[in-house]
């Protein structure tokens, strides 16, 4: 008898131990696809968006608004398409998600800073500078919203979230372009003159810059202090040596470059739009073929990324510095920036 309570003991324990393995595989297996298919879903909403007519979006958007294209038009309409792509591409805004997959990706939420950056910068040359006749010109209120917004923390997840007070600025921007449309708003002006050009190139100018120090150091490099140079009673806050080591982290290559990809992204947009806004000026100052060669400097900017990682091969060496590369058009680009202002000035 005691043979046969031992004998059932056996079973009813490996049938337990049965009953936890073919438990523990269920689990493992349903884990295992739902993270094969969160990083599908990862691997869509992980392409850039492409490039778009500046044109083709005005008129839509002043078609649907039922009012003209006038000078400035296709500026903010351009700035109302950044923004819109920017909250509307697949995935969405990914800079503040909480959850997966938008939480493990980093490349598009640069990308998406970079864009941001460019919104901003714009918004706030509108309200400054285009949309004013001289420094003691009335503010259009639309534009001032629409900066305020647009400035709001990019990575808040809600109370309010993001994309809510962008939304706001995205509407405020269509109000303005409603009004600078129709005629009975004289209020709503854009004014296309050569020095408002040149504030927001000098914004430009000044962006390009500095990304191009950041993609330049990718390999490292030594950089003498030329912070004073030119002026014998310039002082700055605290010392600092006469050589600098500069280096990129490791972890923040790709950070930069995919920043890089987004601001390029926007600028050729709002260049294309400039173009078609304030061609009068580009005229009569013999400037247009420099504008359209920045355009054409920063179009390799957006060529297909073929590998899956941002190589940091050394200058001369034989693995690809993708960093470099798009710091050369970069540079490049902004070199003709200044050029251009200058050109701006005094042509």
């Amino acid at each position: 008898m005691d043979f046969i309570n031992q004998l059932k003991v056996k079973i009813s324990d490996g049938l337990a131990t049965t009953s936890i393995s073919a438990g523990s595989r269920y689990f493992l297996t349903t884990v295992c696809l739902l993270l094969a298919l969160t990083g599908a879903i990862g691997f869509i909403w992980d392409n850039e968006p492409g490039l778009f007519d500046v044109e083709e979006i005005t008129a839509t958007m002043t078609n649907d608004l039922g009012v003209n294209t006038v000078v400035g038009s296709t500026t903010v309409a351009t700035t109302i398409a950044l923004a819109e792509t920017l909250m509307g591409k697949p995935g969405g805004y990914l800079t503040n998600d909480i959850m997966p997959p938008g939480i493990w990706m980093d490349n598009l939420p640069n990308w998406e800073f970079g864009v941001l950056v460019q919104i901003r910068d714009v918004s706030r040359i509108l309200r400054n500078s285009f949309s004013r006749s001289q420094s003691q010109s009335t503010e259009d209120p639309n534009l001032v919203t629409a900066e305020n917004q647009f400035y709001f923390d990019n990575n808040n997840w809600m109370l309010p979230a993001t994309e809510a007070e962008y939304g706001k600025g995205i509407a405020a921007l269509n109000k303005y372009l409603t009004r600078l449309g129709n005629s009975e708003y004289q209020s709503a002006q854009f004014y296309s003159r050569a020095d408002n050009l040149r504030a927001w190139l000098s914004e430009v100018e000044t962006r390009l810059g500095s990304l191009s120090q950041r993609l330049s150091t990718s390999v490292g490099k030594r950089q003498l202090d030329i912070t004073l140079a030119g002026d014998t009673a310039a002082h700055q806050s605290t010392k600092s040596g006469s050589e600098i080591q500069l280096k990129t982290p490791w972890n923040e290559l790709d950070d930069i470059f995919y920043e890089a990809r987004g601001t390029t992204w926007a600028l050729i947009h709002l260049l294309r739009a400039v173009e078609i806004d304030f061609r009068d000026v580009l005229l009569k100052k013999n400037a247009l073929i420099s504008l359209q060669q920045i355009i054409r400097e920063l179009e390799p900017t957006q060529d297909t990324l073929f590998s899956p990682l941002i190589l940091n091969g050394d200058g001369l060496g034989m693995v690809a510095n993708h960093s470099l590369i798009i710091g050369s058009h970069i540079s490049r680009a902004n070199a003709a920036i200044i050029d251009l202002r200058r050109l701006l000035q005094e042509g």
